[in-house]
């Protein structure tokens, strides 16, 4: 005999708040997540960011007290932007051992030394063009690149990043920064790689919040949002490259890729919940459109059943004030 209705009655089991949380099969807490944040340097003043509503550029002489802030809430994690003064035709700022990137890392370990924090290693908040390498005239040169992201992976890690974290979408950047931290001695530097980074127009207030000054796209380099099987690629070819976690970005449009690397990897795997994520809750909730307590809950939810096991969320301190 089946066990169709009348005899099975699914709702048996959401009879009441207790038993639906008795039988939840998808739970996250504060120590899921990882909390972005932007510094920007020689300014003694907070901006606000007007496309994402509640986040602001962190002047690097506040850094301190925000980092202690975070630690208070329960956050255990950050990932490190920087808004540079400091822009040329490389990036160059980004291997100086007393740049920004240096600077953010060394700050955010000495103030609070348990706090993970994770070096997003690019070029494009450091380069007078704004596109995430060496530019040639037939776009970025993937190899030349390489060099330079070896150089501020070691630098980052000199001043106590945990993570090295690759965004600059270089085929062969994971291995290139494997190997110049080892030949560096950072042989216990972990490398968050954003494995498969989709050239997604989500990304759109983040321009604002790091002071973008990019001409064009980045379609060249990033990936093609369209494209499945090629994203299951990009991060296996990480994983054998080295890295120690992978990372989906976006988060939200993309929970089919998130569970396609679950299944296809046994490393941790990130998913950010990116910038246009972010803004479009926050701007729906002051529309009166939707909730905006719950939705963000159900988006980190729905981004954690997909399959992560990280997410980095511009709400991670909403979470760690206000509870699950």
């Amino acid at each position: 005999m089946s066990n169709q209705f009348p005899s099975s009655r699914l709702r048996r089991l959401r009879q009441s708040e207790s038993m639906r949380s008795l039988f939840q099969e998808t739970e996250f807490s504060v120590n899921d997540l990882v909390l972005p944040i932007f510094v920007e340097e020689e300014t003694s003043e907070y901006v606000p960011i007007e496309a994402m509503p509640g986040v602001l550029r962190i002047p690097e002489s506040r850094l301190a007290f925000e980092i202690e802030r975070y630690a208070r809430a329960g956050i255990r994690s950050v990932m490190t932007f920087g808004i540079s003064h400091h822009m040329d035709a490389t990036g160059s700022d980004t291997w100086n051992e007393n740049g920004l990137v240096a600077r953010m890392a060394r700050i955010c370990k000495d103030t609070v030394p348990e706090m993970i924090v994770m070096s997003d290693t690019c070029f494009c908040e450091y380069t007078s063009h704004g596109h995430c390498g060496v530019l040639h005239d037939h776009g970025v040169d993937n190899d030349a690149t390489l060099k330079n992201l070896g150089r501020q992976a070691v630098v980052a890690a000199a001043a106590g990043a945990d993570f090295i974290a690759p965004s600059a979408a270089q085929d062969g950047q994971v291995q290139a920064i494997r190997s110049a931290l080892d030949e560096a001695g950072f042989i216990d530097t972990s490398i968050m790689a954003y494995s498969t980074k989709f050239a997604s127009s989500l990304y759109g207030p983040f321009r604002e919040a790091g002071g973008s000054v990019l001409k064009g796209n980045r379609k060249q380099y990033q990936m093609n949002p369209m494209n499945r099987r090629e994203a299951v690629r990009e991060s296996l070819l990480d994983e054998q490259e080295g890295a120690d976690a992978l990372m989906v970005k976006p988060a939200g449009a993309y929970l089919d890729i998130i569970r396609d690397i679950r299944e296809a990897s046994r490393l941790p795997l990130a998913a950010y919940q990116v910038s246009g994520e972010y803004a479009m809750i926050k701007f729906g909730a002051q529309a009166g459109a939707i909730d905006e307590r719950a939705v963000v809950r159900e988006s980190l939810g729905a981004i954690k059943r997909a399959g992560a096991d990280i997410i980095l969320t511009y709400f991670a301190m909403d979470i760690a004030e206000q509870g699950v």
